[in-house]
């Protein structure tokens, strides 16, 4: 079986629920940042990078959620999470992941991680102060190149589906309006409505 390490509020949200569409068996173990178990030698031998998701199979432990998600997709094809008969549309599944991953994260990241990048505290503040500018730029990309709607890939459901849904849940936070993209504030709604999302809303909530 399957099972997944997650903490609530970060990227991992993307895998639980791709996982949870699959409608194989799982488990789901938490990591509470709060307490640093993130830093513990049990979670570090689980994943040397001391972050989340982390997602442990038969054959060893995979970690990155394009990764994740790719292995997913590719491990039930019968879920249909991607289109892995077409090497075109599978790549521009794979290249909104990175984007979502190397970009948009990162974007997001530098107003809560500063020091991963700079010592100092005026660096750290100037990094914040990016945040919301960043992140609007990003998601203006999205809204116009990049979602074709009403998912990311147009009529059909995919893996990049939850991690966009999981991203465009940190807008607020970052202090933009999601009201100004309309087509990926649509599909955040639409997103909520998948019976698989709210069973794992509903675990998180727990």
């Amino acid at each position: 079986m399957l099972k997944l390490f997650y903490t609530p509020g970060t990227c991992s949200l993307a895998s639980h629920i791709a996982l949870e569409e699959t409608g194989i068996d799982y488990s789901a173990v938490p990591v509470d940042f709060s307490k640093a178990e993130q830093t513990k030698p049990d979670y570090l031998a689980v994943n040397p990078k001391g972050r989340v998701p982390a997602l442990v199979t038969d054959r060893g432990t995979i970690t990155e959620t394009p990764a994740i998600l790719t292995y997913i997709a590719q491990s039930v094809p019968q879920a249909k999470l991607a289109p892995l008969d077409d090497a075109f549309e599978f790549a521009r599944i794979q290249s909104f992941l990175s984007y979502l991953c190397s970009t948009v994260h990162v974007a997001h990241a530098h107003g809560r991680r500063g020091a991963r990048w700079a010592d100092d505290p005026t660096a750290h503040e100037a990094m914040r102060a990016k945040v919301a500018s960043n992140m609007t730029d990003c998601f203006q990309l999205i809204e116009t190149t990049m979602l074709a709607g009403p998912f990311v890939a147009g009529e059909t459901y995919s893996i990049a589906d939850p991690y966009l849904f999981t991203i465009a849940g940190w807008l607020e936070p970052d202090g933009v309006d999601p009201a100004r993209f309309p087509k990926i504030l649509d599909h955040r709604n639409r997103m909520t409505q998948r019976p698989a999302v709210a069973r794992v809303l509903a675990v998180l909530k727990d």
